[in-house]
């Protein structure tokens, strides 16, 4: 018998979440055969399989979060000896005639004793909670959210998924980060009335502020101190979905045409709609572009997400009255907010940004 461990894909992660088992316990499969899809973060993987054999036993359940190196199944052979395109690890071997003793049956919920105790003082079963520890361990966390869900009278579920990396990312920005947001507008009445892409045209506003203000595309770590300027734009693109926000990257925009740009930002996010994006397009992001007024929303105090510095708000374009001769004129306007690391750059970097930003904008081509 051999243990089949969850593999990194390839993207250095340190856990994913069982979404699915497309196999069972007796089933034989082949080699390359989707075993599970797992979630990433933002993004829906399948694992195939790297051999041919019997599944014995599934040793995680959907929803569980498994570490990356922890065996998530196993097979009644041991590792077969051609399998050179495996994706994971074969981690462990045992003789195939020695049988294979039954667990001893685990008391209700798996927790260490000082969290038994915790759920002692606080009143909670924890044969009704699911662990999001190791393995399926319950954790103070999983104790004080029951608990807290209880005292409100209110039942509670645990964040799962996309909404769980979301708000863990927001902790540690809100952790981090110390924000400071300016907001402006541009006029954008020359190229709105002609139907352009504004997407395209807020991209494009991006690269004249980074060119104009290299120092807000840039990565900043502040336990060490250190700013790296970053010389490619990589533009995190924020989706939203209803699972969650996403924020796709793409990568190199200061090197790609306007018809080019917008044929990668359709494939971008017909990858994020269809839950097939990779995980290496979800990261490393050197600043973000946030339009959320195709919703709702004129300015923002937007997230910035460490360790980049910068993240561009964009507003609902709207007619409003500007002053004009020979009387006052209504224009469309572009609200703009730009939330910024307060840390690693200043207002006039901010206030610079903004202005090339609304000088590219102003213009009709």
């Amino acid at each position: 018998m051999s243990d089949f461990a969850l593999p990194d894909l390839g993207e250095g992660l340190q856990e994913a979440e069982i979404v699915a088992w497309h196999v069972a316990e007796g089933d034989h499969v082949v080699a390359d055969q989707p075993l599970v899809s797992v979630e990433t973060e933002k993004a829906v993987v399948e694992v195939p399989s790297p051999q041919a054999g019997r599944i014995a036993r599934l040793l995680a359940k959907v929803h569980d979060r498994v570490k990356v190196g922890a065996p998530i199944l196993a097979f009644a052979e041991g590792p077969h000896p051609d399998s050179g395109t495996v994706v994971g690890e074969l981690v462990r071997e045992t003789p195939a005639a020695a049988p294979t003793p039954s667990p001893e049956p685990e008391p209700p919920g798996r927790a260490a004793p000082a969290v038994r105790a915790l759920a002692r003082e606080r009143g909670v079963d924890l044969a009704a909670l699911q662990g999001h520890g190791p393995g399926g361990a319950i954790t103070r966390e999983d104790v004080e959210q029951a608990a807290a869900s209880s005292k409100a009278g209110v039942a509670g579920e645990p964040l799962r998924g996309m909404r769980r990396s979301m708000a863990m990312n927001m902790a540690r920005a809100h952790a981090e980060v110390v924000p400071a947001t300016v907001f402006d507008e541009a006029d954008v009445e020359a190229w709105w009335k002609l139907g352009a892409d504004v997407t395209v045209r807020l991209i494009r506003a991006i690269l004249a502020g980074c060119r104009s203000v290299p120092a807000l595309n840039a990565w900043y770590e502040g336990r060490a101190m250190i700013l790296q300027a970053r010389s490619q734009i990589d533009l995190g693109i924020a989706v939203d979905t209803e699972d969650g926000l996403i924020v796709p990257v793409l990568r190199d925009v200061g090197g790609l045409d306007p018809s080019t740009l917008r044929d990668h930002l359709a494939a971008l996010l017909a990858a994020v709609r269809s839950r097939r994006i990779a995980p290496g397009q979800l990261r490393d992001a050197t600043i973000t572009l946030s339009n959320f007024g195709m919703l709702a929303g004129s300015h923002a105090a937007l997230v910035v997400l460490p360790p980049q510095i910068a993240i561009i708000g964009a507003g609902r374009i709207a007619p409003r009255a500007v002053p004009a001769r020979p009387g006052p004129a209504f224009r469309h306007m572009l609200p703009l907010s730009l939330t910024f690391d307060h840390r690693a750059a200043t207002g006039g970097d901010a206030a610079r940004f903004l202005q090339a930003m609304i000088a590219d904008l102003h213009s009709r081509y």
